[in-house]
């Protein structure tokens, strides 16, 4: 054998060596396209059990949602409700403020007059008993008034 039958045997050795080597690896690459075709052919199975599961929650959603909304409408009329008195009762503190402001005015008004007067003693007191007891009257007519409205 010469130089050339050489060069060929081992060209020869060397492409075996490289098929065997291809050949492992396209049997490798062959079970994993098996694997993924396994996969794929499962696919459309499990995708339609998702969907189910999908729709069995919508449908959940729904009726928790019309559950809540029944709910919320059942209640919509106690928050009204809560909304009138929290109205009413503010009307009633602005006016009770504002007679105590006219009030504490008029006191002031009164105790003015009585220092200025040097009034004092008796008449002072009957004086004051008078103003109160008008007052009151006044009080109740805007309660009254309050109510009826």
């Amino acid at each position: 054998m010469d130089l050339v039958g050489i060069g060929v045997l081992i060209i020869g050795i060397g492409v075996l060596i490289g098929s065997i080597f291809l050949a492992r690896t396209l049997n490798n690459l062959s079970s994993v396209l098996n694997s993924v075709d396994k996969t794929v052919d499962r696919l459309p199975d499990q995708l339609d059990e998702v969907m189910k599961e999908t729709g069995q929650l919508l449908n959940n959603s729904n009726a928790t949602l019309a559950d809540v909304n029944k709910k919320i409408e059942a209640l919509s009329p106690l928050f009204y409700i809560v909304g009138d008195i929290g109205e009413s009762s503010r009307k009633l503190t602005s006016s009770l403020v504002d007679v105590t402001m006219a009030m504490k005015k008029d006191t002031k008004e009164g105790k003015d007059t009585t220092t200025r007067q040097d009034l004092g003693g008796l008449y002072g007191a009957i004086a004051l008993g008078y103003y109160f007891k008008e007052k009151r009257k006044a009080l109740k007519d805007i309660n009254k008034d309050e109510i009826s409205a």
